[in-house]
This record gives C-alpha cells, sequence and structure tokens, in this order.
C-alpha cells in the first residue's frame, strides 16, 4: 500500500507552528516511506475562510520547503460530493432527519444533567422516519447502541470509546451544509488517505469519525494523534502572549534550516541527534519516536539552532536569505560586493538572527553613520581626540589598506601615546566609524569598510570628539 498523507489547514488566520509542524511530520513521513502528501484547504467555514489567509498557509509551507505532490484542493469545491454522500446515508438508514430544535435539545440537556446522568442525544428522532418534508431539520449518524468504536494509534496506542457515549451525533447541518466530521472523512475516502498525522485535539473526535468510515463502508486509515505545542510555561500557546506565527519567526530572521530543524524536533527526536538537514529528515522521521507528553517550545534551542546555521550556511544560501533583511534595513537594493561577503562572514559568529546580523552591517550599507548617543558621548572625548587625531593622519598616509598594516599603524600611534591599550583606541574608532560599540575586529571592520570611507567617519568622530553633538 502506498502511503498518502495530507495537511487540511484552515485559512482563517496566520498558519500557527502547531499546525506547520504537523505538515511538516505527515510530508516527512510521506517521503521517508516514498508516498504522496496532499495539501487539502478546509474551507466551509466561508465567513471566516479568507484568500489572504490561504496565500499565508502556502507561503508559509513552501518557505519552510514543505512540497505537496496533489492539491491544494478545496473542501468548499466538494460540497456536492459531501451532500451525495449524506443522502446515501438516509437512503440506507445509516442517518436519519432529526427535527429536535436547538433550545428544546438544551432544555434535555440539562435535565439530564441535573437528574446526575451524562448527556448524548437521546433519539427522539432515531425511529420517526422522518422524510425530506419534515421541514427545518438536521441529519444524524446511526450509532450501534453497543461497541467500541477503537482503533491503535501510532502515537498513544490502543484508543477508542464506546459508542453508547458518544450518541447520534449530527452529520449535516439544518442549513445543509455538512459538519467537519463528515466532510473530513469523505474526502479522506476520496483521496485515499493511509495514514492522519494530526494533533492530539482530535483525538477525541477520531471515535465518532471511525464511526463515519464504518457507515461508509470504508476502512479507516492508520491514526497518529501528535503531542501539542505548548509555552515555555506548559501552558497552551496563545497568540496574544506568545510568537505562534510561522511568518512572525520569519519576519524575526530565524533561517529557514534552523525552523524546519526546531519544528521537527519539537515533539520528536532520533537519538541524541539535534541537527537535521531537510533531507535527513526525510530520511529518518518515523512515528515510533514521537512523544506523547506535550512538546514546550523551546526559544533557546531555536535562537541556538539559528546561531549554528548561520555560521554553517553555504555563502549563496545565507545570502540568499539575508538579503531581504539588508535592503529593509539599508532602505534600498544592497549590491553583493567581495567586501560586504568578507563582513558577513565575519557576523556569522556575532548573530543570532539574520535580522541581527544585518543590523550588524548597518555601518556599512548606509553611507551616513549614526551614533548611539551613550556609545559617543563615552568614547568620542576630547581625552581621545589627539590620538584619534594622530591616526587620523596616519591612516590618511596609508597606502596598503590590509589588516596587517592597519595593525602596524595602531601599534605606532599607541606606542607614541604612552603605550595607551589596544582596546582604548580601538573603541572610540569603532564607535566613530560603525556608530556602535558592537563590530568585528576593529581592522577587519576597517579593511572591508575601506579607506576612503573609514578614513572619511573617522573624522567625523574627531569633529564630535572636539565639539559634542
Amino acid at each position: 500500500m502506498s502511503v498518502r498523507t495530507r495537511f487540511a489547514p484552515s485559512p482563517t488566520g496566520f498558519l500557527h507552528i502547531g499546525g506547520a509542524r504537523t505538515a511538516l511530520f505527515n510530508w516527512a513521513f510521506a517521503r521517508r516511506h516514498g508516498g504522496s502528501f496532499l495539501l487539502r484547504i478546509e474551507d466551509t467555514d466561508r465567513e471566516r475562510s479568507t484568500a489572504e489567509s490561504e496565500a499565508a498557509v502556502l507561503d508559509g509551507l513552501r518557505w519552510l520547503g514543505i512540497d505537496w505532490d496533489e492539491g491544494p484542493h478545496r473542501q468548499s469545491e466538494r460540497i456536492a460530493r459531501h451532500r451525495e454522500v449524506v443522502e446515501g446515508l438516509l437512503d440506507r438508514g445509516a442517518a436519519y432527519r432529526c427535527v429536535c430544535t436547538r433550545e428544546a435539545l438544551e432544555t434535555r440537556k440539562q435535565e439530564t444533567i441535573a437528574a446526575g446522568h451524562k448527556w448524548t442525544y437521546d433519539g427522539r428522532c432515531r425511529d420517526a422516519r422522518l422524510g425530506a418534508d419534515c421541514g427545518p431539520h438536521t441529519v444524524r449518524l446511526r450509532l450501534p447502541a453497543e461497541g467500541n468504536l477503537g482503533w491503535d494509534d501510532l502515537v498513544y496506542g490502543p484508543s477508542g470509546q464506546d459508542a453508547r457515549e458518544i450518541g447520534d451525533m449530527i452529520i449535516r447541518r439544518s442549513d445543509g451544509g455538512p459538519l467537519y466530521h463528515l466532510a473530513v472523512v469523505v474526502d479522506d475516502v476520496d483521496m485515499g488517505i493511509t495514514h492522519v498525522i494530526r494533533g492530539a485535539d482530535h483525538h477525541s473526535n477520531t471515535p465518532f469519525q471511525i464511526a463515519i468510515y464504518r457507515a461508509l463502508g470504508a476502512t479507516p486509515p492508520r491514526f497518529a494523534h501528535v503531542p501539542l505545542i505548548v509555552g515555555a510555561d506548559g501552558k497552551k500557546l496563545s497568540k496574544r502572549r506568545d510568537p505562534v506565527s510561522v511568518q512572525q519567526f520569519r519576519a524575526e530572521g530565524h533561517p529557514v534550516d534552523a525552523m524546519r530543524n526546531w519544528l521537527v524536533r519539537t515533539g520528536w527526536s532520533h537519538g541524541d541527534q539535534e541537527i537535521f538537514s531537510r533531507d535527513e529528515i526525510a530520511a529518518l522521521f518515523d512515528l515510533d519516536s514521537v512523544q506523547r507528553a506535550s512538546a514546550r517550545a523551546d526559544a533557546a534551542k531555536l535562537s541556538w539552532l539559528s546561531q549554528h546555521y548561520l555560521k554553517t550556511l553555504p555563502q549563496e544560501a545565507l545570502f540568499s536569505e539575508l538579503g531581504p533583511f539588508l535592503e529593509k534595513v539599508a532602505g534600498h537594493p544592497v549590491e553583493r560586493t567581495a567586501d560586504l561577503e568578507r563582513l558577513v562572514d565575519l557576523l556569522r559568529e556575532r548573530s543570532r538572527t539574520l535580522l541581527e546580523m544585518a543590523e550588524l552591517a548597518r555601518f556599512f550599507v548606509h553611507d551616513v553613520v549614526a551614533y548611539d548617543e551613550k556609545a559617543a558621548t563615552k568614547f568620542l572625548t576630547r581625552t581621545i581626540e589627539p590620538v584619534l587625531s594622530a591616526l587620523h593622519e596616519r591612516l590618511v598616509a596609508l597606502e596598503d589598506w590590509t589588516v596587517p598594516a592597519l595593525e602596524a599603524v595602531f601599534d605606532e600611534v599607541r606606542a607614541a601615546h604612552d603605550d595607551l591599550p589596544l582596546g582604548k583606541l580601538a573603541q572610540p574608532v569603532r564607535v566613530a566609524i560603525t556608530g556602535s560599540t558592537v563590530s568585528p575586529p576593529i581592522f577587519d571592520t576597517l579593511e572591508v569598510l575601506g579607506k576612503a570611507r573609514s578614513v572619511g567617519r573617522l573624522a567625523e568622530g574627531l569633529h564630535f570628539a572636539r565639539h559634542g553633538a
């Protein structure tokens, strides 16, 4: 049997990291087993579903490198098929019409609970043999009075629920629209889905869906319910409190390899291995190693992975991801030069995200440097002005603009000023040419910035030291 998995998001917002991980698990499982991965947009909620949300979901999946073999199918385009299936169930007596109003159901429910019993639909319309002319009605699936609706979950093991604990639940609303449970089962049957890998919040839905499979005479797929992602405090993720959108993590500058690596390791492991390429995920992922406990979104682990990939990404891949951040910082297209490539390599060890790397390169992509006020006030002082003046003079005359030559000039100037410690000179120079106290080693920074811009900015730093802001 060829493996066929699917990811079926509702286009009602951004791509949640929980949904992204579910998509990644389904994709990886299909890839490992040489099967197919389908994308299905469950857009039957017309009031909340939007084209913008669908585009955001597709964009997030593409960014993560999760490609699909079929789709995107849209559930809204299959309404006629869902109605056809309901009519077939009615014709066979596997389902029946129910005219109980919402108010009447609520009254009977509260009476049942007040009497100390658990409420399930009491079957008032079960044997009424109501026809299509019965007026406003829903359609309910006729469940057996006895029997277990069970399955062997590929994560949680033996699972299920007695049919009598579920009752005859609705599969078609009074407006003629199919319920989620009916639509998802019909779509999975028609699309030949062999494995349903989804969040643990769907675990309780599965018994009723198994009842629908049985009513349709279809074999249920294998189910695997994966643990939900929770915050560092163990609580459910909240979009008001936690970063939960894939697009948000992308905007923060986490490399895509780090994000994908982090998602697959949130609730799954493969021995002690921490670093997984996209190909390794596809080759190694299995459901046996998916944990049952809720998976914590470990921000520190993501930061560590981001740093790892920024250090190790090939230059072409790094520039491909860094480019948009550089342009945002610069405010204009940024030409990729040999000096910029050298600077980016120098920033690899100092950056935790692409955004941070771009910010550290701000002094290079802008012609005019803006001083950090505290840094300038602290380091560009009247005391250091004579030393900076001497250094500026020597740098203007320097022809060999290389790290060794620059280091030699600094040594000469320091020696002429009572053997001034390097840090006492390097930090004012750093502030003058970058605007801040953070940069790669000062000689490398000067070399990549170039002589013209370096001496020009040092002259501006001298002006500040003499006259202040």
